[in-house]
């Protein structure tokens, strides 16, 4: 940024120019020591299509390969036919969320270059496979949790996928959820 003051004198005149440094520094604040759960919603760029499901074992691998080399826990995950949801919680003092996502997707769409885009049209193996962002919001309280678990759980029915979420083979319901009643359905159980 430049700022320019003309001065003049009875006898001269002259442009003096002033170079002002601005410095921006970004706050890394590292997280306390029990790291908050954050929830993420994470899209196909083709909004409709059923690519997730139909190459599950390769986000499957994308996944447990970005595990191995930067740990996380998976409190909840669910696969849809075009987007995904999960919670996660990041070792303490890890907040390099971003990263993982990266390479998640990158890791993904790279096997699919191998596989199923490799046998497609030249105009589809060079489309984005992924929207370039992601939607991430951190969990604040335990209503707050228990209210993006429950999403996570009964997103497959809203979508009308499936009537109950212990139904759906594509999330977690199944491993994370305690015993639970048997004379109600689930989803029930999840409503009330």
């Amino acid at each position: 940024m430049q700022l320019v003051y003309r001065c003049a004198g009875p006898q001269q005149s002259s442009n003096v120019v002033l170079t002002l440094v601005c410095q921006f520094t970004r706050m890394h604040t590292p997280s306390p020591p029990l790291t908050p759960s954050v929830f993420f919603t994470v899209a196909l760029a083709a909004r409709g299509d059923d690519l997730l499901l139909r190459e599950i074992e390769w986000l499957r691998q994308a996944v447990r390969i970005t595990r191995a080399e930067r740990p996380f826990a998976i409190e909840a995950w669910v696969v849809l036919p075009d987007h995904l949801h999960a919670i996660w919680t990041l070792p303490p003092g890890d907040i390099d969320f971003s990263t993982r996502w990266r390479l998640i997707k990158s890791r993904f769409t790279a096997g699919l270059r191998k596989g199923a885009l490799q046998a497609a049209q030249p105009a589809l193996q060079n489309r984005a496979v992924w929207q370039p962002r992601l939607y991430d919001h951190p969990i604040q309280t335990p209503e707050d949790h228990a209210a993006h678990l429950r999403f996570c759980w009964t997103d497959p029915v809203k979508h009308g996928l499936v009537d109950d979420p212990a139904d759906w083979p594509y999330s977690s319901f199944n491993k994370l959820l305690p015993l639970r009643s048997v004379d109600r359905p689930v989803s029930s159980q999840l409503i009330a």
